[in-house]
């Protein structure tokens, strides 16, 4: 199972995750908390190159933006948070496309569809007023339905070390992605509930 630790901003926690087992790190360039820059992301690409995927997270921004900073960065993947199209991800030059989709209830289900060309989708909270970080979790059987859309799901919001084993139980996801609920503040990550979290998660798997 694919673990993935979003909201990376520093290479201590970077370094942290990779030596806990994590597959893949996420670097948020929307507007966040855990925002960072282009620069920043690039040094710590380089340094945990080869160990873990970097992934690119956008929302809402324009392809040629999206195209330059992976290719800047390094990145192995970009997450789609935002409204982008079906033709958008269909057009973008990057080849891993993890396309999310904020859930509230399963008529969410709905705006998946025509998504077809990208690598899997991850299905987060549904917020009024955010994106994505909500630290809640969202009715997993939701998620176990949209396993039959035929992509891979990864699975994200609300996800803790009180709540990811019932998680994975129920949804059996290709992937959990983690952030809000392993940090000593947004943004910062708490290394003790990372590599706990970590740990649990494998196992399980």
């Amino acid at each position: 199972m694919l673990i993935k630790i979003c909201g990376i901003t520093n290479l201590k926690d970077a370094q942290n995750a990779v030596s806990f087992g994590a597959d893949a790190l996420g670097f948020v360039f929307a507007k966040s908390p855990r925002r960072i820059d282009p620069k920043k992301a690039k040094e710590i690409i380089e340094k945990i190159k080869g160990k873990a995927l970097a992934t690119g997270v956008f929302v809402n921004e324009s392809a040629t933006r999206v195209e330059e900073t992976a290719e800047y960065c390094g990145l192995d993947a970009i997450q789609l948070h935002g409204n982008e199209t079906p033709l958008y991800c269909a057009n973008i030059k990057v080849d891993r496309i993890i396309k999310a989709f904020r859930i509230k209830d399963t008529a969410s289900l709905k705006a998946i569809k025509g998504y077809d060309n990208v690598f899997a989708y991850l299905l987060d909270t549904f917020s009024k007023d955010r994106y994505g970080g909500t630290g809640r979790a969202f009715d997993w059987d939701i998620a176990v339905k949209a396993k039959s859309l035929g992509k891979p799901i990864i699975l994200s919001g609300g996800l803790n070390s009180g709540n990811i084993g019932e998680a994975i139980k129920v949804v059996r996801p290709y992937g959990v992605d983690i952030s809000s609920s392993i940090e000593s503040e947004p943004g910062k990550k708490d290394a003790g509930l990372m590599k706990c979290i970590i740990e649990e998660i494998k196992a399980l798997d």
